[in-house]
């Protein structure tokens, strides 16, 4: 069952569930927008051969194709079309046992060919960490990517039973 604003803010307040930082203004009718940090990792220009057996064995094996670009020296990065890089949510996430999530893009980005997310959208229960944005621009137009925007929103659902994610990224706080 999906998460309602007043269910969230309750879970909120009881530490239930809890956003680092906090915006109240980001809390809308059964979403919790979030911002885009201020670094990504972008994919090395050329092309890269990736082998996914090697990914399937260790997460971060991308990282030797990738670098760091911090958005604030120039205030922007400008996001070519077809252009796939990597962002990070500015807030930790924090969730109980018995509440999950799913990471979608905002539609007003939707609309100008911003996917804020190629495929993996889901939030495990019990997870505490930082989400990955999958940033692809799927139009004709170079985007600029600001730090500080909400560029996506998480709805939040009760589980089932409990359960608890244990794996790569459980704890991850970086790009």
């Amino acid at each position: 069952m999906i998460l309602t604003r007043d269910i969230i803010s309750a879970a909120l307040r009881s530490g239930e569930i809890a956003i680092t930082p906090f915006k109240e203004e980001a809390l809308e009718s059964a979403s919790y927008n979030v911002t885009l940090h201020d670094q990504l990792r972008v994919f090395m220009e050329g092309l890269n051969e990736i082998d996914i057996a090697s990914v399937a064995r260790d997460a971060n094996a991308i990282a030797g194709i990738t670098r760091v670009v911090d958005m604030n020296a120039a205030g922007y990065y400008l996001l070519k079309p077809g252009e796939l890089v990597l962002g990070m949510t500015e807030e930790t996430i924090k969730l109980p046992p018995n509440v999950a999530g799913h990471l979608q893009g905002r539609s007003r980005f939707a609309r100008m060919g911003l996917m804020v997310h190629v495929t993996a959208s889901f939030l495990q229960p019990g997870i505490e960490n930082r989400q990955v944005f999958e940033i692809f621009n799927a139009s004709r137009n170079a985007i600029k990517l600001r730090p500080g925007v909400q560029i996506a929103q998480i709805i939040f659902e009760r589980c089932e039973g409990e359960s608890t994610y244990k794996g790569a990224f459980e704890a991850q706080k970086e790009i």
